[in-house]
């Protein structure tokens, strides 16, 4: 029962899936962070099934790419990227942390917000596109989801943190951090040695490159914001999936040019 509740907890604070939702407490929030990425299987799969369907009926690529960068948002309800709108408002004022942290907490969306959400969206877009859906690829991207997820819970089990107040600072409190921290490694190698046998060597390529977002993710907390936070933890999901999906659609290119 415990573990049904914990899965709950996760998809309540993270997704937008219509789920009952129980009363938090001190037990079922201690490991719910190992069920995050689990909400990354959801969206990989629904990812998978709409690329199968795509290919059957000869959807027209721009609406098959239209559903593929719309489903993450439509399963998380967009939390992530208010994170991310926030995060690109302090980082662009080039400010102190102490004052980069106010600006996170400034319920105002700001025009560098407006701008970065629209870059963000034309080259999501552009990348769903131009993504060729072999079940290759498909299986890759949908593990991506999952890393992603656990790269993210995994920051917050073992980052410093920026303030003692905020979604992240709940989670961090309410973990049991050394256990919640190898349950997430395990499924980050997990999900990353999928990515390797089902993809490949673009697999590979996009699993070295979600790690180098997580690299950039902790300098950017240590040095910009004095740590991490919420909104931070949604930025770099955000990047970390724009990116892998760009390394995998680069190396679809690079395959269809030389070989």
């Amino acid at each position: 029962m415990i573990v049904i509740e914990t899965v709950l907890v996760a998809f309540a604070m993270f997704s937008a899936l219509p789920l009952p939702c129980p009363e938090w407490n001190s037990k079922n929030m201690r490991y719910a962070l190992c069920a995050f990425p689990l909400i990354g299987l959801v969206c990989g799969g629904l990812w998978w099934a709409w690329g199968v369907l795509c290919t059957w009926f000869n959807v027209p690529h721009l609406l098959r790419g239209a559903g593929l960068c719309l489903i993450p948002v439509l399963v998380t309800g967009g939390i992530h990227l208010d994170g991310y709108a926030d995060t690109c408002d302090a980082l662009a004022s080039h400010a102190s942390p102490e004052k980069k942290q106010e600006i996170l907490k400034d319920p105002r969306c700001g025009a560098f917000a407006v701008i970065r959400l629209c870059s963000y969206f034309a080259a999501h877009l552009a990348l769903c596109t131009a993504l060729i859906p072999t079940r290759q690829a498909l299986w890759a991207m949908g593990l991506a989801f999952v890393l992603e997820r656990g790269l993210s819970g995994l920051a917050v089990t073992r980052f410093p943190l920026a303030r003692n107040t905020g979604l992240a600072h709940t989670f961090a409190t309410s973990a049991d951090k050394r256990m919640a921290g190898r349950i997430l490694m395990l499924e980050c190698a997990l999900a990353a040695s999928g990515m390797i046998a089902l993809g490949g060597v673009t697999g590979g390529v996009m699993a070295v490159t979600a790690l180098a977002v997580f690299r950039r993710y902790r300098v950017a907390a240590d040095k910009e914001f004095g740590g991490l936070s919420g909104d931070l933890a949604g930025w770099f999901l955000q990047r970390c999936e724009l990116w892998m999906l760009g390394a995998l659609v680069v190396c679809q290119l690079l395959e269809a040019k030389f070989l």
